[in-house]
């Protein structure tokens, strides 16, 4: 047994070493067959938009997603390629509004960074660019497949944009695209958060002017902000536990300002 193992394993080597010693093989390339020439009337002629689509194609070899936002998105009625980056809402070829993109979060809808600070500004402008986009007016002679999406496309703006303009609401986003969960209805357990709250709503329901509702408007302000910053820095650090205790403290004063506003 050990003398047919032992001449086994000594073919086996030599097998290898004849191998290792071959030289490769080299392939040459085949010559294009005569048949294959586009010249031959046998084959049909490719149409220049079809020909220009197919040299388009993803290198990903598959069909792109409709509904894509990234370089694999195409528009559903021309076929014109989306942009690389951001949403693609509306068609910049034909103006055909695209199919919702559920993947696509509200910061790239806006082509803004995911972050916590944002030029209002900007978020104002690319706003009222997307709703002219996406006016009813502009869609009422379409197919009811094309005002359905525009319908929804308005909706998501108007809720991104919403969303993303006010701190506290752009503070919960960014932790629900971490995937951490707030419970908006739960209370803090502060006693001198509430004890703050108490004595804020007593001065509102007390003040006999303007502008002394406009002072504790201020105050209110500047604490709102001061946990808005907090909240800036908790996230840049990946502290979502004291992220989550900011997001509950923003929502007292954000409530607290609401009250002052109804007197006002």
């Amino acid at each position: 047994m050990w003398n047919r193992r032992k001449h086994l394993l000594l073919s086996s080597l030599s097998l290898l070493r004849h191998i290792s010693s071959t030289p490769l093989l080299r392939l040459h390339p085949l010559k294009p067959s005569p048949l294959l020439s586009p010249s031959n009337s046998f084959l049909p002629p490719i149409d220049s938009q079809l020909r220009n689509n197919l040299l388009d194609l993803p290198r990903c070899g598959f069909p792109r997603n409709l509904s894509s936002s990234n370089s694999c998105s195409s528009c559903w009625n021309c076929g014109a390629v989306g942009p690389t980056s951001g949403a693609f809402l509306a068609c910049g070829s034909c103006g055909a509004v695209q199919p919702v993109d559920s993947s696509v979060d509200y910061f790239q809808i806006f082509g803004m960074k995911k972050m916590y600070e944002i030029e209002e500004g900007d978020l104002e402008g690319i706003y009222k660019d997307w709703q002219k986009k996406l006016h009813p007016d502009l869609v009422h002679s379409k197919s009811e497949k094309e005002k359905g999406f525009a319908a929804e496309q308005s909706a998501r703006v108007i809720d991104a944009y919403r969303t993303l303009k006010n701190p506290l609401s752009r503070a919960l986003y960014l932790l629900k695209l971490e995937q951490i969960h707030v419970d908006e209805e739960k209370t803090v357990s502060d006693p001198d958060l509430l004890m703050e709250m108490m004595e804020m709503r007593e001065a509102v329901e007390e003040a006999k002017d303007t502008q002394s509702l406009y002072e504790i408007q201020s105050k209110v302000k500047k604490k709102l902000d001061s946990w808005s910053n907090s909240f800036k820095e908790a996230l840049n650090k990946q502290d979502f536990d004291s992220a989550v205790n900011c997001t509950q403290r923003m929502k007292y004063y954000e409530r607290a300002l609401e009250e002052i506003t109804k007197k006002l």
